[in-house]
């Protein structure tokens, strides 16, 4: 018995590649069904992008399948700068929701909330719509309008808001000091000015006694 454990966990490591290697060969056996069977054409690379994006986001909240598009409009936003109406949206329970709007943005000011539900965006409604997509709707040239129709708790019925387009300028850091000595620091979005920032915040208020 002494090469008990070793001899339990060979064969344990051998069912493992056994079962990944079944979940590989169904994976491509669906996958190639629907190429082959499938009433319509479909494009095979936008197939596995889809079942990597679902993947992805049955993981947690915050782990995400990006390609190429999706990422380089991530970098837009990070970099501080863009055009768009200023909400930070995400999906909630199957809907898409507004996590929150950004201060001094044209949604900010046209009073969208927080926790609100975007029912339509114009008149397209977001029922199976992704991130991504509604995104891509909202964004657009500066100066042009745009509509939403939201679901608002305590609301009877949806609330129809109307929103001009413009750019976006995310003052991601801002500072105001309690009782003279406490420094406070709001950070609304991590993007590549928030170091920078709260560094000059600091520098600025060297009296603070705390934070």
């Amino acid at each position: 018995l002494i090469g008990a454990p070793n001899l339990y966990a060979k064969e344990a490591t051998e069912q493992t590649r056994a079962s990944k290697l079944d979940s590989y060969i169904k994976f491509t056996q669906i996958l190639n069904l629907i190429e082959t069977q499938y009433v319509d054409e479909v494009n095979t690379s936008s197939l596995i992008d889809k079942a990597l994006k679902g993947l992805m986001s049955n993981l947690d909240a915050h782990s995400v399948y990006m390609d190429a598009k999706s990422f380089s409009d991530l970098d837009i936003q990070t970099k501080g700068e863009f055009g768009g109406l200023g909400i930070v949206v995400g999906m909630r329970n199957g809907a898409l929701t507004v996590i929150a709007p950004i201060d001094d943005t044209p949604a900010h000011k046209a009073g969208v909330k927080a926790s609100d539900i975007i029912l339509k965006i114009d008149k397209q409604a977001t029922i199976g719509m992704t991130i991504d997509e509604a995104v891509k709707l909202m964004r657009g040239k500066p100066k042009t309008p745009i509509q939403l129709t939201l679901i608002r708790k305590g609301e009877a019925k949806p609330v129809i808001v109307k929103i001009i387009r413009d750019i976006i300028k995310i003052e991601s850091v801002k500072t105001k000091t309690i009782n003279d000595d406490i420094l406070y620091v709001h950070i609304s979005s991590f993007d590549a000015k928030v170091t920078k920032e709260v560094k000059k915040a600091l520098v600025a208020h060297p009296q603070a006694k705390g934070l």
